[in-house]
């Protein structure tokens, strides 16, 4: 069986559950690049044969139209997993490295390997992609996997049950749903990596618990993304950035990402203009209740209209504010200089409410970020290089986009991950390969030569021998070998 259902999970020996995968990784059977391989073609085949039943389970259990289904889980992940495909073979071979002159003759590789037995916690706001992505990538690396679905995203959590098994080794890759106490159980044994992604809090833990067994961990976690927004030469070009800003925000699971934008900072001048762009532009393209994902549940919810119930925030709105306790939706709402002290400034808000901070001049806005946590993401609209160069050379991140916002998630070519509170550890593409191996480092020399000056006894003549060495003169010390010089 390669699902634990949650009414199983009670009663379940996690111990002999973790002990049949290191047993399953002992034998060897997933360390071959064919074991590999068919692991990632069982994944494609998962996404492409089950792409309707994935767009329901996400409507299910967040509202997502099914463009916003495909576009952020299944067809970025079956670009990413295909990308694994093609590239596994030089990924897992050996890599030549330098030796030096002295130690001929030798070899040096550094060489990839699986971590062993690990375990993935996913989210809620993308439950197909940071379930599967983590996975193929410890997958490809050749690892036995358990993987813990987020229990608030149900449907997609006994989608993701049911169906590993059908196309993955069942006896490898292990689907154990459930709550935080089924986590905790989870943790209270050892594994050879972990990956978690969600909240602060909720990582704390994760690392408080894997500290008795001393197991990495890798923490995907969110923070307040900023975006600035410099004042664009064109209007084409202002529009451009609006309709990125909208993606970014309110089209990506209604904001409810560790990405999305979380306020915006701009100048005071050309703040009117972009609420006013800003407005039209929401309205043409949310047309429909459908286009946006709603609220994940009454809890999250409340959570979000609390953050206007405090009347100096609820006094800056300026575009939307309406909620729908119905439907657990929320209207795409602006807000104009909020308190920097209120929650909605200093916590992340995960949702469909935009700050925007004015700034005397744009160049402040770097000042006002190098106050704050390091976020998992700064994006920024501008054409001024110098401003660019100031951001890259002044802030940390995990990311900078500039002129776009969100894409980078799906580029197999550059790491993802947080730096700080946003997190540690960086997967996709390549880096969920390497996340899940360890480089290890392979030496091999000849017995043909050997170096007295290594050993005692000591004396000065052997320490200008290793003077030598060290420095790479390797004349001199060839000379002071066969006598020639001291």
């Amino acid at each position: 069986m390669g699902s634990v259902p949650a009414e199983e999970t009670a009663a379940l020996d996690f111990g002999g559950l973790v002990g049949d995968l290191r047993e399953v990784y002992e034998s060897g059977r997933t360390r071959g690049l064919e074991w590999r391989q068919a692991q990632l073609r069982g994944l494609v085949r998962l996404l492409e044969e089950k792409e309707e039943d994935i767009f329901d389970v996400l409507r299910e259990d967040l509202g997502k139209h099914r463009a916003e289904a495909f576009r952020d889980e299944v067809g970025v992940l079956k670009k990413s997993v295909v990308d694994k495909l093609q590239n596994l073979k030089n990924w897992a071979a050996p890599e030549k490295a330098h030796t030096p002159l002295v130690a001929f003759p030798a070899t040096a590789l550094v060489l990839p390997e699986p971590l062993g037995v690990v375990l993935i916690f996913s989210c809620w706001n993308l439950p197909i992609g940071l379930a599967l992505e983590p996975l193929s990538g410890a997958l490809a690396a050749g690892n036995t996997v358990v993987v813990k679905p987020s229990e608030l995203a149900p449907s997609t959590s006994a989608f993701l049950a049911a169906n590993i098994p059908k196309y993955l080794d069942a006896k490898a890759v292990k689907v154990v749903e459930g709550g935080a106490d089924v986590g905790e159980k989870l943790m209270e044994h050892r594994w050879d990596k972990v990956l978690f992604t969600g909240s602060s809090r909720v990582g704390r833990l994760i690392m408080t618990k894997a500290a008795k067994h001393l197991t990495p961990v890798a923490l995907e976690l969110g923070s307040k993304c900023p975006c600035i927004v410099d004042w664009l030469d064109s209007n084409r070009d202002s529009q451009v950035a609006v309709n990125r800003i909208i993606g970014a925000k309110w089209s990506t699971c209604s904001g409810q990402a560790c990405i999305a934008i979380d306020y915006v900072l701009v100048e005071e001048e050309f703040a009117p203009i972009l609420i006013e762009m800003l407005k039209s532009t929401l309205k043409r393209f949310f047309t429909e209740p459908e286009f946006m994902a709603r609220i994940l549940n009454e809890k999250h919810f409340k959570r979000l209209k609390d953050l206007l119930a405090d009347r100096r925030v609820a006094a800056s709105v300026v575009h939307g504010g309406h909620f729908n306790p119905k439907t657990l939706s929320i209207e795409p709402t602006l807000l104009l200089n909020p308190p920097l002290d209120s929650d909605i400034m200093t916590e992340e808000i995960f949702g469909p409410l935009l700050p925007i901070i004015t700034v005397k001049k744009i160049e402040d806005s770097i000042k006002f970020l190098k106050s704050k946590p390091k976020p998992l993401a700064i994006y920024a609209f501008t054409r001024n290089e110098n401003l660019k160069s100031r951001i890259i050379q002044e802030t940390s991140s995990g990311s900078i986009t500039f002129n776009d916002a969100i894409v980078q998630y799906g580029l197999d070519s550059i790491p993802f991950g947080g730096v700080g509170h946003s997190g540690f550890g960086q997967y996709h593409g390549k880096y969920s390969f390497e996340m899940f191996s360890h480089k290890k480092a392979v030496l091999k020399r000849s017995l043909l030569i050997e170096f007295m000056f290594r050993y005692p006894p000591w004396d000065e003549s052997k320490i200008g021998m290793l003077r030598r060495v060290f420095s790479f003169d390797y004349i001199s010390l060839f000379f002071a070998l066969i006598g020639l010089r001291r």
